[in-house]
């Protein structure tokens, strides 16, 4: 904040000079009069502005939470409990990169008027591998349940909704042994630039408009966009590694498949896995 400097702050003024100001001397005075008067009320605004800024919440700032970009309003983003000694997953002292807080706590939730997607079966909060395999080309899947074995998946946790206009949100975090084993996956599943097909998407390239202030730090992101022709619908897809984790979230719409949303639900699942 500013410091308002009070009279007793003050320095002692100079002695007035004995000669008068000349015209000349008048208007250079008045001119800076000005400039210092405009100068002080611009501070005192951007002073204002960047109160209000850091005192709103971000869902009540214009242009951040309102439908004027197309961001959806979700609930505060909350960590969940570690157990009792337990490390954060990139702490120093984790070699494992382990996130030992309830995986289906790091599942972000469904934003305002979202409906549960009865597509994707939950059972509070765990997610059954075939659910998660359903994401995916069916010539993809046993290959794919194969490499889960093979890798000591732990469990799936997950969730999925359908907003107002029809787009549907599918996030799934797959729980690995190690960090080492969620890599190695996670390798299988992009296969450089093209990942492995979705269902309804059996052509995908990278984002390269995907912003790079976007990544969040320890997440490791991949981000797809349907090639075109596309299909009926168009299908959004990401992977993040965190860790000992894996997450995919697949957006999709009829038509067109907004960037916003798609984007503000990567960073926010990032965001609890970090």
């Amino acid at each position: 904040m500013s410091t308002v400097t009070t009279p007793a702050d003050m320095p002692e003024a100079e002695p007035a000079t004995t000669v008068p100001p000349g015209p000349k001397d008048r208007r250079v005075l008045r001119a800076a009069l000005r400039w210092t008067s405009a100068v002080v009320v611009f501070g005192a605004l951007a002073a204002a502005t960047a109160y209000g800024v850091t005192e709103q919440r971000r869902t009540d700032l214009p242009g951040l939470a309102t439908q004027s970009d197309g961001r959806w309003t979700y609930p505060e983003l909350v960590r969940p409990p570690l157990p009792e000694g337990s490390p954060e997953p990139f702490a120093s002292a984790n070699a494992k990169q382990a996130h030992y807080a309830d995986p289906r706590a790091l599942v972000i939730e469904a934003p305002r008027g979202a409906k549960p997607d009865p597509a994707v079966k939950a059972d509070d909060g765990w997610v059954s591998t075939s659910s998660y395999l359903a994401q995916y080309a069916k010539d993809e899947r046993d290959e794919l349940r194969q490499d889960l074995v093979d890798s000591g998946l732990r469990h799936i946790a997950g969730r999925a909704w359908t907003m107002p206009d029809r787009t549907t949100t599918r996030v799934f975090l797959l729980h690995f042994g190690t960090g080492a084993a969620a890599t190695e996956f996670s390798d299988r599943l992009s296969h450089g630039m093209r990942p492995l097909a979705l269902a309804g998407a059996p052509d995908a390239e990278f984002d390269e408009s995907f912003p790079a202030k976007a990544h969040v730090k320890n997440v490791t992101s991949y981000v797809y966009d349907e090639a075109r022709p596309r299909g009926a619908e168009h299908v959004r897809s990401a992977y993040l590694v965190a860790g000992d984790t894996v997450g995919l979230v697949v957006q999709s719409r009829k038509g067109t498949a907004p960037a916003v949303p798609f984007r503000q639900a990567v960073v926010l699942q990032s965001q609890l896995l970090s």
